[in-house]
């Protein structure tokens, strides 16, 4: 599964929360490819991807995309990274 994570810049929270996907995938034994985006750039390559992962805020900037775009409230929230995963899991 192709995973886009998104945030302002595309550096910080985007990142850290690439990990925590990284790691709840591993756990649930769930391969994923996750990469990182700004939101300027996320509504032109989200189509690349199975799912997009971000902010409420942000998720606005990805509507008309054909991928699901998933909010995470708490990006440091493994249980609610859990939970999205295990929607879309196999």
């Amino acid at each position: 599964m192709n995973i886009l994570c998104v945030c302002g810049n595309g550096i910080g929270t985007s990142v850290l929360l690439k990990v925590n996907v990284e790691s709840v995938a591993a756990d649930l034994g769930i391969d994923v490819n996750v990469t990182t985006s700004d939101a300027g750039s996320a509504k032109g390559t989200a189509n690349m991807n199975d799912l997009v992962l971000t902010s409420a805020e942000l998720a606005p900037e990805l509507e008309g995309t054909t991928t699901p775009v998933e909010i995470i409230t708490n990006f440091m929230d493994t249980n609610e990274i859990k939970e999205v995963l295990e929607k879309y899991a196999d």
